[in-house]
């Protein structure tokens, strides 16, 4: 035992100098990079109030978290930012990138929405984040049907205030009302209106980017190789985009949706057969996506599962209109009138992000939906139709792992999204 201690005691030594040495490097750096700050920033007094660190732990951590969506990545992440930035103009998104060049820091932008992966808020190189949260106003214009959109706005936030201003336009993009706009638009923005007017993306006409340097561009000056990468290519690879200028949509003043659920007991199989031949190729006003999972079986005691697929759906008129369709279509999910609601575009919002019937229009407004499960979400593209001995497959996949709350989720594309070019935009998943 004497050989080894001082072996011991002097890796003990040199861990903790480690250790001590890394601490003082981190805090150097965050001082030199605040230093900076201050001196870029026009009104120094906003530091307080636009900069956090983790000198101050407590409202630090609440900004930090305030987008993780899944306590496994913050758990097990790598090194925590320098700083978290939250500018409220373009002058101190300017002031951040300048620092950042000077002290060789990354940058890392996020909407203030929420990340399933830790994107923007996980590193192993030092970085800062530039937290678009303050940076959301929503400006609309009726007469051009048109609106600008800062990028720290949530999906909730932009249908909410479309809602409020007019019945007859809107937008389309996801469901999920806690998803920032700048991460969304950046990766196309595929909705329950896709199959009728494209991605988010397809329908951006402008935007305003400060580039590395620090200069502030709109699509005429950025030109059009930028303004083509910011759509769908990730916008935070070419700069910070600030707003984007979209076009608004007409919408019927009256449209339809239904939830539908049936089980393995009533031809679930067929059914999820059929619905990947016919999903893409339906009338373009109707998006039809199918949720499945493992549920207790509701004609079994004990332990014994089966799989639900829930067919839900939006479609752009009257339900006079769409039963034929189903009918002449897919007669086999036995849709009928009852199982219809007639509404509005933005109750619909409020129907597909699943919120209870009658719920006031202003739960859009919440950012602060989170999610305390460890998860891991994935999406894919299937080209060819699954087998019905390989969907059965996956139903004893889900039933084995019924703990772990498992879910499918099955969305169609078709209609416009087939008709535009894979080199539009760089969201190349067209057909």
């Amino acid at each position: 035992m004497e050989y080894y201690s001082p072996r011991i005691t002097f890796f003990s030594f040199l861990l903790a100098s480690l250790l001590i040495s890394r601490s003082v490097s981190v805090d150097n750096n965050i001082t030199y990079f605040l230093e900076c700050l201050t001196s870029q920033f026009h009104f120094s007094d906003s530091i307080n109030s636009v900069i956090y660190t983790p000198r101050n732990a407590s409202s630090f951590s609440s900004i930090f978290l305030s987008s993780a969506r899944n306590p496994f990545l913050v758990s097990t992440s790598g090194q925590r930012p320098l700083a978290i930035i939250t500018p409220n103009n373009e002058s101190e998104i300017q002031a951040t990138i300048r620092c950042s060049k000077k002290h060789d820091t990354q940058i890392k932008v996020r909407s203030g929405g929420h990340d399933y992966e830790g994107l923007s808020y996980i590193s192993q190189t030092p970085f800062v984040i530039v937290d678009m949260r303050n940076l959301r106003s929503i400006s609309i214009n009726t007469k051009e049907n048109t609106a600008w959109i800062q990028t720290g706005t949530t999906l909730g936030e932009l249908y909410y205030t479309i809602g409020k201003k007019t019945k007859t336009l809107a937008f389309q993009a996801g469901i999920c009302p806690t998803v920032g706009v700048g991460g969304h638009f950046s990766g196309g923005g595929y909705g329950m209106m896709a199959r009728k007017h494209g991605l988010a993306i397809d329908n951006i006409i402008d935007a305003i980017v400060i580039n590395a340097n620090g200069q502030i561009l709109d699509r005429y000056s950025m030109g059009e190789d930028l303004f083509w990468a910011i759509r769908g290519g990730g916008g935070s690879s070419f700069g910070v985009v600030v707003a984007f200028k979209v076009k608004l949509i007409n919408v019927p003043k009256i449209v339809t949706i239904f939830n539908v659920s049936r089980t393995l007991e009533q031809n679930v199989t067929q059914l999820v057969h059929k619905w990947q031949y016919i999903a893409d190729k339906l009338d373009e006003n109707l998006s039809l996506r199918v949720f499945i999972k493992s549920v207790k079986s509701p004609i079994s005691y004990g332990k014994n599962r089966t799989i639900q697929a829930s067919f839900t759906s939006l479609f752009l008129g009257r339900i006079e209109d769409l039963l034929p369709i189903m009918q002449e279509k897919f007669p086999e999910l036995g849709l009928v009138e009852r199982d219809c609601t007639e509404t509005s575009w933005i109750e619909s919002i409020l129907f597909f992000a699943g919120f209870p019937n009658g719920s006031p229009l202003d739960v859009l407004l919440n950012r602060t939906t989170q999610i305390n499960a460890y998860f891991k979400g994935k999406s894919d593209y299937v080209r060819e139709p699954i087998p019905e001995h390989g969907l059965e497959g996956i139903w004893k996949f889900l039933n084995e792992e019924d703990e772990n709350n498992g879910e499918l989720q099955f969305s169609p594309y078709g209609g416009i999204l087939s008709t535009i070019s894979e080199s539009e935009t760089p969201f190349s998943h067209r057909s």
